[in-house]
């Protein structure tokens, strides 16, 4: 049962929204540890126990939040997709027009992952343990650039095109940046690695 800080929520199974700023800062802080937990050890050798220790919080209060370790699992991938979403969509924005947004995108999101390197580990994990969740991820992030590379086609920006493919090709080749430049070694400056990575996008490779 819910405790005095929290309440069953309607957002996923087992879920709890936090009634109080108390609250909301414990759960930001068992979704920090959750990150940690599995980013580590990944989902099989997580425990629940250790999560809590990591929040510096009672096992006990663990449950006011979430009914199991699938469901703050389940959690943590929403939240890192509405993390990424934040850090990346308004250096976009900010962007004078939508090709120099790209390469703000892309730089933004370099410095997200060099900064949550778990979230590689999170979402690959996610495939075998809450496939929907995974699927969800990517299929969040590619409608909301497809929408976003429609936009900049309707004021001129850049030429007409089948944006559902753009959105995906776009996310993959930033997926596999963070990969090389995010998560195996931090080397380069990101703003250089955005530049040729822009580039491409800007110019293809024609000669």
């Amino acid at each position: 049962m819910a405790g005095p800080e929290a309440e069953t929520g309607a957002s996923a199974p087992g879920a709890k929204t936090p009634r109080t700023e108390r609250g909301r800062r414990t759960l930001r802080a068992l979704l920090d540890a959750a990150a940690d937990e599995f980013g580590e050890k990944g989902f099989h050798d997580a425990a629940i126990a250790k999560i809590a220790e990591r929040a510096g919080i009672a096992i006990g209060s663990f449950y006011t939040y979430f009914d199991s370790k699938e469901a703050i699992f389940r959690a943590l991938v929403r939240d890192m997709s509405r993390q990424v979403k934040e850090h990346v969509v308004p250096n976009i924005l900010r962007a004078p027009d939508r090709l120099s947004g790209e390469r703000a995108g892309i730089e933004a999101f370099l410095d997200f992952v060099r900064h949550h390197k778990a979230l590689y580990t999170i979402i690959d994990q996610a495939r075998f343990v809450a496939a929907d969740a995974h699927r969800d991820h990517y299929q969040g992030i590619a409608d909301g650039y497809r929408a976003s590379l429609d936009q900049a086609v309707a004021r001129g920006e850049i030429r007409p095109g089948d944006n559902e493919v753009r959105a995906w090709a776009i996310m993959g080749m930033n997926v596999f940046l963070g990969l090389r430049y995010g998560v195996w070694s931090d080397d380069g400056e990101a703003g250089e690695i955005a530049r040729a990575a822009g580039d491409l996008v800007t110019s293809g490779l024609s000669r």
